[in-house]
């Protein structure tokens, strides 16, 4: 049986939540579904960024068509968080766009006026 010093069991044990909490694009790829279930949305990569097309509508009467994207150019400002452009297919505007990972949940999040003016959406894998 292998001892360890107290250091080196402090140091291996300061390491586990750093590791666990470190969250990669790959992680935010995939289809969504937005918490109200009228929507899946699939982020992928393009480029360098983050994009998501909507991939599932529970109605087609709307102005969201599958395959639209909806979210581009999405890149990471920190460890859970990216920033880029949001689309609203209802008004045809582009707004601010934020997502922000939290577990299976992401938040996304589309503003405009400098962000005074945010409308938020969460969705689950």
């Amino acid at each position: 049986m292998v001892k360890l010093s107290t250091g080196v069991l402090g140091l291996m044990l300061a390491a586990v939540p750093f590791g666990a909490t470190q969250v990669r694009a790959e992680d935010v790829q995939g289809v969504w579904t937005r918490d109200d279930g009228a929507v899946k949305v699939e982020f992928s990569a393009c480029g360098d960024a983050l994009c998501g097309a909507v991939s599932w509508l529970k109605s087609a009467k709307g102005a969201a068509k599958v395959g639209q994207r909806v979210f581009f150019d999405m890149v990471r400002s920190d460890q859970i968080t990216w920033v880029g452009k949001a689309f609203n297919p209802d008004d045809g505007r582009t707004y601010s766009g934020k997502m922000v990972l939290s577990g299976k949940k992401l938040k996304t999040s589309g503003c405009v006026m400098g962000g005074l003016i945010c409308k938020t959406v969460v969705w689950v894998r």
